[in-house]
């Protein structure tokens, strides 16, 4: 069963941290390009981070580029995701996603594989 589970999410006050990851089960991420998509409340889901499957090519979004960092363990079969120096404009659920065809940034048409997706809240 192909399964894809993120975990690390939760409320954290403006200008913290937090480190979300991404375990696949079911099919092999390093021949994958891997990327981060948010949801925003009242926005459209959009991408937010892409590294391809060499880890040698990375995409951000302007509104994330410097704060947040993607990196894959393919020993582990997982991807993650730091987020640093939070907003309140980071709200959002957050979901991982998995292409096996393209490049970076993936497109959301291009995913293969989805995770169900886990919220981030930035508040104080």
């Amino acid at each position: 069963q192909l399964q894809f589970v993120e975990s690390g999410g939760g409320l954290v006050q403006p200008g913290g941290s937090l480190s979300l990851s991404c375990a696949a089960s079911g099919f092999t991420l390093k021949n994958y390009v891997v990327a981060w998509f948010r949801r925003a409340p009242g926005k459209e889901r959009e991408e937010i981070s892409c590294l391809d499957s060499s880890a040698s090519n990375t995409y951000y979004a302007d509104s994330v580029k410097g704060r947040f960092t993607i990196s894959r363990d393919n020993a582990n079969n997982m991807i993650n995701l730091r987020v640093d120096n939070l907003k309140p404009e980071d709200t959002g659920v957050y979901y991982c996603a998995a292409d096996l065809r393209g490049a970076c940034p993936a497109g959301y048409y291009n995913i293969d594989h989805w995770g169900k997706g886990i919220l981030v809240t930035v508040s104080s």
